[in-house]
């Protein structure tokens, strides 16, 4: 290729080219020059103020309304801070006694209980909670018990009465003379088997069988429930001088015709034979004590009775 030249670098200076480079010179020396002059004192100085109130932050001005939401919004989140704090330290204190005042309670319905029954207070099986609900619902119960032990005694002196009606029979209220000593019985069949601790003597003879009493004498004892006697009779004489203690045991339910107090002659009519209590067979069990010993009663009713 062949080489450009730029034939105006090179070319000479004519005179209608030369004033306008002289202006041009000129004019930016003028500006390099205003450029570089120094500022006046009142320039400079409110280029100073200028410059440092850029360089101070900003005061911003506070708005009364703003202010007072955000002095609100403050206000609230404390008093929901403190205030469920608050109750919670109150409901503990209120919650303690409550438990020391419960525990009083309880204390002192166990004193009411105890002093009202032997028998434990069973809680679980109440509604009530104060000591007068407490006494109340014992009250009701106590009566219902009484109510179905009453109609249970009369149901079962219901039965006794028909069995002992069918057992009664026109038998004689006396067999002997006041003064003498009788046998118990009119007949027996036989005497039953003696063993280790017993106390008196068995007369096997059928149900319904009359039972005198041996002698003159007072009824100290007369029970339709007597420890292993079942229905039995006591009665107390005096045989020749000597104290004298008869009893009778396993007579039929409703049959005994004598109370405690009663004064009856020998031979008087006192129950019927039957097996009430622990009895192996309808039998009179007799115990005989003379001075508060035990004896043979067979012996004593051998050698006494006529």
């Amino acid at each position: 290729m062949a080489e450009q030249i730029d034939s105006s670098s090179e070319s000479p200076e004519t005179d209608e080219t030369s004033p306008l480079k002289r202006d041009r010179v000129r004019r930016l020396l003028a500006r390099r020059s205003a450029s570089q002059t120094p500022l006046a004192p009142e320039a400079r100085s409110t280029a100073v103020a200028t410059a440092s109130a850029r360089s101070r932050p900003r005061t911003r001005t506070v708005h009364p309304v703003r202010s007072l939401l955000t002095v609100t919004a403050v206000a609230g989140l404390v008093a929901t801070v403190a205030i469920p704090a608050f109750a919670a330290s109150r409901g503990a204190t209120a919650e303690a006694v409550t438990l020391q005042q419960v525990a009083a309670e309880n204390a002192q319905n166990l004193v009411v209980a105890s002093e009202a029954t032997p028998e434990a207070l069973a809680r679980g099986g109440y509604s009530a909670t104060t000591p007068e609900e407490i006494n109340k619902t014992k009250a009701e119960e106590a009566a219902k018990k009484a109510l179905a032990a009453r109609l249970a005694a009369a149901s079962v002196a219901s039965s006794r009465s028909s069995s002992s009606s069918s057992m009664s029979m026109d038998v004689p209220a006396s067999i002997a003379a006041a003064g003498s000593v009788v046998r118990p019985l009119p007949h027996f069949d036989n005497f039953g088997t003696p063993y280790a601790g017993h106390k008196g003597t068995d007369y096997m003879v059928a149900r319904g069988t009359p039972i005198y009493a041996i002698a003159d004498g007072v009824v100290v004892a007369s029970s339709e429930s007597g420890p292993g006697w079942g229905v039995y009779v006591k009665i107390a004489h005096n045989i020749g001088g000597r104290t004298v203690t008869s009893l009778y045991a396993h007579m039929g339910y409703g049959t005994r015709r004598v109370t405690v107090g009663e004064t009856v002659s020998a031979g008087q009519l006192i129950g019927q034979v039957s097996d009430t209590g622990r009895a192996f067979g309808t039998h009179l069990h007799l115990e005989i004590y003379v001075g508060g010993s035990w004896v043979n009663a067979e012996g004593f009713l051998a050698a006494n009775a006529g």
